[in-house]
């Protein structure tokens, strides 16, 4: 197992992307040519500190593959995780209890080798902000305290005071993201909750694929230096003096697009 590493090493802003191990990055020319999944994240660490897991929101976190991913990095390297979709998608009223408890074990690894930075709550289109799906969030963020939580919300109507003080009494990161501006979808806010820690998900902004059901619509986008510069002149300074950590991911992965953004933003702050 990694070694452990204090948290007073960590970087304060760190950009990387949302999941690595996409076969049409090699296409882009991110990845060498041949690069089998395998060798993906060793090839990646050497251009960016810390990845966003993405294949946790689609199966539960198992310690030896969180253990592998460890030994694959150098010092200095950092994850968060998504939760996995049976605790944000695909609920069990009944059993969510025992998917949180083995979340909890899967992921100690990153835990106790000082790399989870975040696990991060993705939350669907369709949970909205009623009585039965606030109490579900509170018990949830229950069952999962002492892991270092931000939610993403994709509905506007969590978008409330009421909300943000809620995170901030937890100690949870609100995500902020950057997305198309369409009715309905939960607003680009930077507001931060926790001292510990922001957070950011640049999803890109085409508003034409965003609901068409195809992934590789919703998120093909390529930022261009204009629109990064508002966030790394104005929005990232802002929250930067309002928490100890910030992590950044771009999720605009269908043609390559997010590794060449998180770059463009690497070199837009690199004179800070």
């Amino acid at each position: 197992m990694a070694t452990k590493t204090s948290n007073t090493n960590i970087p304060p802003i760190l950009i990387g992307t949302s999941g690595y191990a996409y076969s049409e990055w090699v296409d882009a020319g991110f990845y060498p040519p041949g690069t089998g999944s395998a060798r993906m994240l060793e090839h990646y660490a050497r251009f960016f500190p810390v990845t966003e897991i993405n294949y946790t929101w689609y199966q539960m976190p198992k310690a030896p593959a969180m253990e592998r991913m460890c030994r694959k990095v150098p010092e200095g390297f950092y994850f968060a995780a998504k939760l996995t979709r049976t605790l944000t998608h695909e609920v069990d009223p009944d059993g969510w209890p025992v998917q949180a408890a083995r979340y909890r074990e899967g992921i100690a690894p990153l835990m106790q080798s000082g790399q989870l930075l975040a696990v991060l709550v993705q939350l669907p289109p369709f949970f909205r902000r009623n009585p039965q799906n606030r109490r579900y969030l509170a018990k949830l963020l229950d069952a999962l305290a002492g892991l270092p939580l931000a939610v993403e919300f994709r509905h506007v109507s969590w978008a409330t005071e009421r909300v943000f003080t809620g995170l901030e009494e937890r100690r949870v990161a609100l995500v902020c993201v950057d997305v198309p501006d369409l009715p309905d979808l939960f607003p680009p806010l930077c507001r931060v909750t926790s001292p510990d820690l922001f957070y950011v998900r640049f999803h890109g902004r085409n508003a034409s694929g965003w609901r068409s059901g195809k992934m590789q619509k919703q998120f093909d986008y390529d930022y261009n230096d204009a629109e990064l510069a508002d966030w790394s002149r104005q929005h990232i300074p802002e929250m930067t003096g309002r928490a100890g950590i910030g992590i950044i991911f771009f999720n605009n992965h269908v043609r390559g697009q997010a590794p060449r953004n998180a770059q463009m933003l690497m070199a837009q702050m690199a004179g800070w």
